[in-house]
């Protein structure tokens, strides 16, 4: 027998909870784990780093996979973030439509980000 004690809880704004929560985590760990990996190849190349070396870690196509890979954790990494932002700190307080303005900042957010993830490929395979 099932009891229907109310109307289930919508979740809107940015109380996402435990998955938003594990996304930061799992990107920021995947951001912190590729700074190492990049950092013991720059520490054992051997004599200065100049731009021949520095392209040569990335030349090869596991890295930039990796490295794509760690850009796109980032971008939604930052998309979480900045859009907690806007719906934490854009409210009826602060302006008179807040719906409308977090849509407008939210829509710039993602379209800045798509463009830094084209801008993105376009470096890692041109080298």
């Amino acid at each position: 027998m099932s009891v229907n004690y109310g109307s289930k809880r919508v979740t809107v704004g940015a109380g996402y909870g435990i998955r938003d929560w594990l996304a930061q985590r799992v990107t920021g760990a995947l951001m912190a784990a590729f700074t190492l990996v990049v950092l013991a190849q720059v520490i054992f190349t051997n004599g200065p780093i100049g731009y021949e070396e520095w392209a040569g870690i990335f030349a090869s196509q596991w890295m930039k996979v990796l490295t794509f890979s760690v850009i796109l954790s980032l971008l939604y990494h930052a998309w979480v973030g900045v859009r907690d932002i806007w719906m934490d700190y854009i409210t009826e307080m602060h302006v008179s439509n807040p719906v409308a303005i977090r849509l407008v900042l939210h829509v710039i957010s993602i379209v800045w980000l798509v463009g830094c993830a084209g801008w993105a490929v376009q470096a890692l395979w041109r080298l």
